[in-house]
């Protein structure tokens, strides 16, 4: 006996790239998911928060990740039906893990790092860090299409 299937919406789209661990590898990571988004029709909010995010994300890891010899992979993952995008960029060095300045630092106070990470949490919904066997971590930033 035939039944129809439920339509179950568009399947979750992916990319994925490895990258050179270099400023111009974190430039193509950034410029990538760009045009990878606007292919893929995502809202031009979740678009430009996800490019500043990438970019932050490649940054560090070719800042704090570096290993030599080894590249960084760029990781989109969308999810039109629920508004939904992950991103994530994997490094070799798994020993280094990003820590967020204290929210307790004064707001005229210099720094010599962890803005970054203070933008990324203000973009997305959600990051975190995964160790990425055998020896890498991957940071995971979850963010919602806020246009709906």
């Amino acid at each position: 006996m035939n039944h129809a299937l439920p339509q179950v919406g568009r399947p979750t789209r992916t990319f994925s790239q490895l990258l050179s661990p270099t400023r111009r590898g974190a430039r193509l990571a950034r410029l990538l998911a760009g045009t990878e988004l606007r292919t893929w029709g995502a809202p031009q909010d979740l678009t430009e928060r996800a490019e500043l995010v990438v970019a932050e994300l490649a940054a560090n890891s070719i800042l704090h990740g570096l290993v030599p010899g080894r590249c960084f992979r760029l990781a989109l993952a969308c999810d039109p039906a629920a508004g939904r995008l992950r991103v994530e960029v994997t490094d070799a060095r798994g020993k280094v893990y990003p820590q967020p300045p204290p929210a307790d630092t004064e707001p005229g106070a210099l720094h010599t790092g962890g803005r970054g990470l203070l933008l990324v949490t203000a973009l997305t919904d959600h990051w975190d860090c995964v160790p990425h066997p055998p020896g890498g971590k991957t940071i995971r930033a979850e963010l919602h299409d806020t246009s709906s």
